[in-house]
């Protein structure tokens, strides 16, 4: 069965939140995701396995439109639902609704030590175009951020 994308929408707040904080150690809360979606050009997706009792939510991409350019802000799987191309559909349709919004590039920072991400994202287009030094903590330690650009069909490298 194919996997289900649809927008976030006012009442998934809860979810958003749980799904966070399931991918990542310094999890977003119910209020910050609020505020993140109410900014403007702001979107997110949530993306569901089928299921016999229904569609059972497995991951989620936050997004903000700005000018021309799109930031994926936040993007994970539930950790038993990794590895089935879930973050690719999401990743998938982030782009397509961008370049539909007009955007001409994507951004998104990645931890330096996420190889699976990385590939994922590179094998989308994504390329490093920067690097932040200590940016995301490790237990007791930090970790780079790479930021990582894609440009959209009909822009080149300036």
């Amino acid at each position: 069965m194919i996997p289900l994308i649809r927008p976030v929408g006012p009442f998934d707040l809860d979810l958003i939140a749980a799904l966070h904080a399931a991918s990542f150690e310094e999890a977003w809360g119910v209020q910050a995701m609020g505020e993140l979606l109410a900014m403007p050009g702001a979107f997110g997706l949530i993306v569901s396995e089928p299921a016999r009792e229904g569609p059972r939510p497995a991951g989620f991409l936050l997004a903000r439109m700005a000018a021309d350019d799109c930031e994926i802000l936040s993007i994970g799987v539930a950790p038993g639902m990794r590895r089935r191309g879930l973050a690719r559909l999401l990743m998938e349709e982030a782009t397509r609704l961008a370049s539909a919004s007009g955007a001409r590039r994507i951004f998104l920072e990645v931890a330096e030590d996420n190889w699976s991400a990385r590939g994922l994202y590179a094998a989308l287009g994504f390329a490093p175009v920067g690097r932040r030094r200590n940016y995301y903590r490790r237990g007791q330690s930090f970790v780079a951020a790479l930021t990582m650009r894609r440009l959209l069909p009909g822009l080149r490298a300036l």
